[in-house]
């Protein structure tokens, strides 16, 4: 069976997008295997799309890991840009896990674009205090839609991969959580590290930015709109009732797998 994708990238995060199929009998088996850096084409999840009724299009966001999880900000503006590619839409709604999400165009050169999504509102649920192999570690549990945990350091941790994925482990995330750590640079800018539930480290996280900026400005850190600069480059979030993130993302290439 041949299966055609298209690759997306939104600040180093990368989806595959793939036209979804009821018949396809398991879309967490094929996914790891798209998935595989090695042997696959390699991403950090695919944003399955499926026809629906109030919305453009659905997607179902599928970890590389085959977990399913309730939307990717970033996947979300990598299927924005395709669909506007296919010529449909300039403002284009998105039926997440998390709800419906609206990505407005605000620029375009070849095939890089970047979009202003709604995010939705958020939900600070309070602090919470995890134990590592290191000592304890407090950090704001934040909602997206999904779950965060947002750490505020001085400075990021040399082993902080290892102390997320402890972090991760603990027994009251029934969920799972995604983890960011984030350093405060000035009053319009802070740097995040991510470490995503069912990937690992990602160079950029669309939801896990919204998250740490919100967390930031809830303690009176910083002040909306905030620049959340990664690895992967750097997305603005303007929080006022709702959440709105804006972002590149560039449609890399286009190919068929193989089943």
């Amino acid at each position: 069976m041949i299966l055609p994708f298209t690759k997306a990238s939104a600040c180093g995060n990368d989806f595959l997008i793939v036209e979804g199929d009821e018949s396809l009998p398991d879309l967490a088996s094929i996914t790891k295997k798209l998935c595989d850096r090695h042997n696959g084409v390699g991403a950090d999840g695919v944003e399955w799309l499926f026809a629906t009724h109030d919305a453009d299009v659905e997607a179902r966001l599928i970890n590389a890991d085959g977990s399913p999880a309730e939307i990717s900000g970033n996947g979300t503006r990598c299927v924005a840009a395709y669909i506007y590619a296919e010529g449909r839409k300039e403002s284009v709604v998105i039926r997440t896990g998390a709800g419906p999400k609206t990505c407005t165009l605000v620029a375009r050169n070849g095939m890089l674009f970047e979009f202003e999504t709604a995010m939705g509102t958020s939900e600070i649920l309070g602090p919470r205090s995890v134990w590592t192999s290191n000592g304890e570690v407090t950090g704001s549990l934040v909602s997206m839609g999904n779950p965060h945990f947002v750490v505020t350091v001085e400075r990021f941790w040399a082993d902080w991969q290892q102390r997320a994925v402890q972090i991760q482990a603990d027994a009251s995330f029934k969920h799972g959580v995604n983890v960011e750590l984030v350093r405060i640079e000035t009053n319009g800018y802070i740097e995040v590290r991510f470490y995503e539930r069912g990937v690992g480290e990602t160079l950029s996280s669309g939801t896990g930015s919204c998250a740490a900026a919100v967390a930031t400005i809830a303690a009176g850190k910083a002040d909306s709109p905030l620049r959340v600069r990664a690895e992967g480059g750097v997305q603005t979030v303007r929080w006022e009732k709702e959440v709105f993130l804006t972002g590149p993302a560039q449609l890399v290439c286009e190919g068929k797998f193989f089943l």
